[in-house]
């Protein structure tokens, strides 16, 4: 089953988190209120965000914008937003707006790589990746190799991809997105064993979800492991009833 990529994209989208640090002062001039009264609308635009507000978030972020419109996180949070929003013409105009105030910034660099693959802008997304994983200052670089990764798949270079995902993992080999798309390319090329390993990394560190547990149940199917493959067909109908996943078991299947 061809697994929509969209969908893996944006599950591991927003890599760079927002750190603010608020401090509190009655004298301090204008412009500085200004920023502070930003930072605090960021970071409730990007709680919110998290949470799947999306209208509150969008409020708050757009008041950080108004009291600091040089900001490029907020800049950045935007066009997150609007990806959420299923608006990618509003989504890639606040990401470059994010770029151009910070042309140098990696997270910005690798949201925007990211994004640019999604609409199939593979040169431009894949340059933009190349930048975030290759800079000195960038020390989650496996965040960018991921993304190219996946930019690869979308490209249908599974070999390719596969490189990103193990040069990733090699640099953090806890990182639940490598882990799952090397548990899907293992078992699409007939690797069982390698499949049903790498699901065992990627649980020690996250839960299952729709996609492990397809792959996982067709995985020990082909290693004869039919007991095993009908507890993560059960997990599966359980947890996710509306996936894409669950809606392409077999009607015959106990």
């Amino acid at each position: 089953m061809q697994l929509n990529q969209r969908a893996n994209f944006m599950r591991w989208a927003f890599a760079c988190c927002v750190s603010v640090l608020l401090v509190a002062c009655t004298t301090m001039p204008v412009s500085k209120k200004n920023q502070d009264a930003a930072s605090v609308y960021l970071q409730l635009g990007v709680r919110y965000l998290d949470m799947g507000k999306l209208d509150v978030a969008k409020e708050n972020l757009l008041m950080a914008l108004d009291k600091s419109p040089q900001d490029p996180q907020i800049y950045n949070a935007l066009g997150f937003l609007y990806e959420k929003l299923n608006n990618p013409k509003q989504a890639q105009s606040y990401y470059e707006d994010a770029l151009d105030v910070s042309p140098d910034d990696w997270g910005i660099q690798n949201n925007l790589g990211r994004f640019l693959c999604m609409q199939k802008q593979y040169p431009q997304g894949l340059a933009l990746l190349t930048q975030a994983m290759t800079t000195q200052l960038n020390d989650k670089q496996w965040l960018a190799l991921t993304n190219a990764g996946l930019c690869h798949l979308g490209m249908k270079q599974q070999q390719s991809a596969k490189a990103y995902f193990k040069q990733a993992l090699l640099l953090n080999p806890s990182y639940a997105p490598a882990l799952q798309e090397m548990q899907k390319i293992s078992y699409q090329n007939r690797e069982y064993w390698p499949a049903k390993a790498y699901l065992q990394r990627y649980l020690s560190v996250a839960e299952h979800t729709a996609s492990t547990l397809w792959v996982g149940m067709q995985t020990e199917r082909a290693l004869g492991n039919n007991a095993l493959a009908q507890e993560y067909q059960k997990l599966l109908q359980d947890r996710f009833p509306l996936s894409e996943e669950a809606r392409h078991l077999p009607s015959d299947l106990p």
